[in-house]
């Protein structure tokens, strides 16, 4: 992966030109760039889903006008770079409370954070809701929303400084994952019954464990994993509990609109806040591709063009 100047581009009937002031590095982009991905580019290609920037050009009949704050949910040419070339449906207006940094930290964290949520668990308020690894993107905006809407959340990190954002982010409840007994802490936290939801980023090291800490019709949903690994069924038979995978790219066009309007709501109110944990120069992408894949994550890193 290199920085090279390649030609301007120039935008169709329904697309739009953004200067990208900031773009987001999520693990997705580690793994589609080393070819470990179910989706592989045709190369060469431009890394990146998420940024945030203002609009200079646009194509016949779009609405969106030059000179708008906005944040991107994709882009056709990739947004590690100066511009990005959009369909207009992959851009969003950036609420002014936000800095292009956190508007670059919010479709791939926020969008899957609350498909997770809504459309694959269908959490409810009032229900308990546990975010295994919440101290980095997803799991930040996972909490912020979980707690929102007046879910009960518990969240893990695996350092001091995380479980501290955690907390400050809106969980009632903040473990240790590198503790022996912390899922144990989780029964007696919720009095022996167990949590309604599980939002889970690292699958192949947790899942047999969450399933033992579900309550009766309990969900996890698994939003990542590195690998393969074995469960006992049995734990999902006794509590009828269910395990639900999702890719974020796979969410249907008007599902991603109703999550896009929803989460413009948050960040328009305040209950919604990126954190921007790490920001690196754009030169030095492969860098950020090296902290993306390290534990202890810490908010959302984000390239500066």
């Amino acid at each position: 992966m290199r920085l090279e100047e390649i030609p301007d581009p120039t935008p169709a009937s329904m697309q739009v030109v953004v200067e990208v002031r900031a773009a987001g590095v999520n693990p997705v982009d580690n793994y589609v760039r080393a070819g470990a991905y179910a989706r592989k580019p045709t190369l060469p290609y431009t890394p990146g889903t998420d940024g945030a920037g203002v609009v200079i050009s646009v194509g016949d009949g779009v609405k969106v006008g030059v000179g708008s704050r906005v944040y991107l949910s994709g882009s056709i040419s990739g947004t590690y770079a100066k511009k990005a070339l959009c369909e207009v449906g992959q851009v969003h207006s950036l609420s002014d409370r936000l800095s292009f940094s956190q508007g670059a930290a919010i479709h791939v964290p926020y969008a899957t954070a609350y498909r997770a949520l809504f459309q694959r668990a269908n959490a409810r308020a009032g229900e308990t809701v546990m975010v295994h690894g919440a101290s980095g993107g997803v799991g930040v905006a996972s909490v912020q929303i979980a707690h929102s809407v007046g879910m009960k959340v518990i969240g893990t990190g695996g350092t001091d400084k995380g479980r501290e954002l955690i907390l400050k982010e809106g969980a009632e409840h903040v473990l240790d994952h590198n503790s022996p007994n912390y899922m144990d802490q989780v029964l007696e936290l919720t009095e022996g019954r167990g949590v309604d939801v599980i939002l889970e980023m690292l699958a192949n090291v947790n899942l047999g464990k969450d399933l033992k800490v579900l309550a009766q019709g309990g969900r996890v949903v698994v939003i990542g994993s590195r690998g393969s690994t074995q469960i006992d069924p049995r734990d999902t038979m006794t509590r009828d509990a269910a395990i639900l995978g999702m890719l974020l790219f796979n969410t249907p066009e008007p599902e991603s609109k109703v999550i896009h309007d929803a989460l413009a709501k948050g960040f328009e109110n305040g209950n919604l806040r990126p954190i921007v944990g790490k920001e690196i120069p754009l030169a030095e992408a492969p860098r950020a591709h090296e902290e993306v894949m390290k534990r202890g994550a810490y908010g959302k890193i984000v390239l500066n063009p």
